[in-house]
């Protein structure tokens, strides 16, 4: 399971330009951050917003995928804490209700702050499905996955292989790496667990930024079994469960979904894929 725990990224501010609304996505050296910027026509380089709590950021540059580099006057676990007093849950665009607390966009294991955006495919256990897990004598261990622009930013080329991934933080702590070597089988739950174990295997220490982009032809060095929702088209989470299960059988399930209604996205159904 990926124990990451989303915190409140979108911040609003103001410019000498008017109102801006600033969406953090991961923290770089020395106070700076990778954001998103609405409208992000108002920023230039040097432009410098204001927000509430004492939070304030100047534009270093703009980069060439949309993203702005912005430096904070606070460090970035500064940045966070201050961010979970002001700002607001980064809920996708198709959740109309905003929720009154994190508490209802996170898994009940969330437990190390860093993403944008919850591991969806966690939200369907519970303390009691979790407990009931561990008597059949399943082990349940983490990874670390930040999910950022990686997961959720779609897919714009008409290639796959010309697509290139945002970067994702991640690790496998050493007790995970024990527990995948003696397991007899590995299920993930989640694609952001896919892509932790899958990126971060080979990597010294399995620690770091993870650019994999797991797509039809990809083998697959961990990963035995998977647990997921059902994906947005044009989605990387698309690719990586067709890499999985085969194009077509996906393909296949996708249609059965279709036609028993089955819920999408966020808070939908889910299924394993084996």
């Amino acid at each position: 399971m990926n124990d990451t725990k989303v915190f409140r990224a979108r911040l609003r501010g103001k410019t000498e330009r008017g109102m801006i609304e600033i969406f953090l996505i991961h923290p770089e050296r020395m106070r700076y951050w990778i954001v998103l910027a609405r409208p992000g026509k108002k920023l230039a380089v040097g432009a410098r917003v204001v927000l509430a709590g004492g939070l304030s950021g100047t534009v270093a540059s703009k980069q060439s995928d949309g993203t702005i580099r912005m430096r904070f006057n606070h460090t970035s676990s500064r940045v966070i804490e201050i961010a979970n007093r002001i700002g607001e849950v980064p809920i996708p665009p198709y959740i109309t209700r905003t929720p009154k607390s994190l508490e209802e966009y996170q898994t009940v294991y969330a437990r190390r702050t860093g993403s944008v955006a919850a591991p969806t495919a966690g939200f369907h256990f519970t303390p009691r499905l979790i407990r009931e897990i561990k008597r059949k004598g399943i082990r349940i261990a983490f990874v670390t996955l930040h999910v950022g622009l990686g997961t959720f930013q779609p897919v714009k080329t008409e290639r796959l292989e010309e697509y290139v991934m945002h970067a994702e933080w991640g690790e496998i702590p050493a007790a995970t790496t024990r527990a995948v070597r003696k397991a007899k089988r590995v299920i993930a739950v989640g694609t952001t667990t896919v892509r932790a174990l899958e990126g971060l295997w080979d990597k010294p220490r399995r620690r770091g930024w993870i650019r994999l982009f797991i797509q039809p032809g990809y083998r697959f060095k961990v990963v035995d079994a998977l647990i997921t929702n059902f994906h947005l088209p044009r989605s990387t989470l698309l690719a990586l469960v067709s890499a999985f299960a085969g194009r077509e059988r996906i393909l296949r399930a996708y249609r059965a979904a279709v036609r028993r209604a089955y819920r999408f996205y966020s808070f939908g159904d889910a299924m394993f894929i084996h």
